[in-house]
């Protein structure tokens, strides 16, 4: 048996089998059954006021939200959908690795295709703009809606839940290794996670030079403020369009990336040095329940 024959028997077997974890959801997007009615997508896949999945044969079925985290683009939906998927590689994925890729189309029918491994360690941005790092790029062809959906071996077991095309030919993936299912198990258990989250737009130190610049204030580095949020702790602790937050809790802020590291920590409050016009202030945000 060739090379090709082995790779058509695997592209065969991940169909029959692995295929009949997958769903549709929402028209947009592909989901992977992974207990008895729990269905694991991407964040970005929860759109419209209704959830549904789509099965074989295009019939929908209804779906409701058991948990999501946006800010890892992981979402689990509660759903009278499919097979649960029994088989997870536990091993990291390396270049030049072949894998099979599955996504649903709107009809529910599944399309499996093979490409290799081309990248690792590719960080990417979620739905709130947050860095998630930690993803895997590979050359399996996916047509729209195929987020969501999983990537496997060669022997059928996922290794990763595919994410976004990165255009010319590539895909990216969060690789479903044991820090990932660890965050899977609590969403599936309906534990939403609680991040500390500032409630402002903000925009790169680039973004604070040009615009301090036009109005003829001195140069500052740092993350500026383009909006806050209406009752965000951002606007409890005074914070205005305009200000420069220069460090968080002594560290400096030399990029959105800095911000988000600095929310993710635990605690009850951030401290923020602002630059305001020429007004250097030191801003507390306290979240509450964190």
């Amino acid at each position: 048996m060739t090379a090709l024959d082995d790779l058509s028997a695997a592209l065969r077997s991940a169909t029959d089998t692995v295929g009949a974890c997958v769903v549709g959801v929402n028209r947009i997007g592909s989901g992977l059954v992974i207990s008895e009615g729990l269905v694991l997508t991407n964040a970005h896949n929860l759109r419209g006021e209704q959830l549904f999945v789509s099965m074989a044969g295009g019939e929908e079925r209804p779906a409701s939200l058991r948990a999501a985290d946006p800010d890892e683009d992981l979402a689990v939906l509660e759903a009278d959908a499919g097979t649960p998927v029994t088989a997870w590689s536990d091993q990291p994925v390396s270049i030049g690795q072949v894998v099979i890729a599955l996504g649903a189309r709107t009809s529910g029918e599944i399309r499996p295709t093979a490409g290799t491994v081309s990248a690792v360690s590719r960080p990417f941005r979620g739905p709130r703009g947050r860095r998630i790092a930690g993803g895997f790029e590979h050359t399996a062809p996916l047509g729209r809606g195929s987020s969501g959906g999983p990537v496997l071996d060669l022997s059928g077991a996922v290794v990763g839940l595919n994410t976004h095309r990165l255009g010319e030919g590539f895909y990216l993936a969060l690789p479903t290794d044991a820090a990932l299912r660890r965050r899977v198990e609590s969403l599936a258990a309906g534990r939403t996670p609680r991040h500390r989250r500032l409630g402002a737009a903000v925009a790169p130190p680039r973004a604070a030079r040009h615009l301090r610049a036009a109005a003829g204030l001195p140069e500052v580095d740092g993350v500026l403020v383009r909006a806050v949020e209406e009752g965000s702790p951002a606007e409890r602790a005074g914070l205005k369009r305009g200000d420069v937050l220069v460090s968080a809790d002594g560290s400096p802020l030399r990029s959105v990336d800095d911000l988000h590291a600095a929310l993710a920590k635990d605690g009850p409050a951030l401290e923020l040095a602002v630059v305001r016009a020429t007004e250097e202030l030191t801003v507390r945000v306290e979240f509450p329940g964190s």
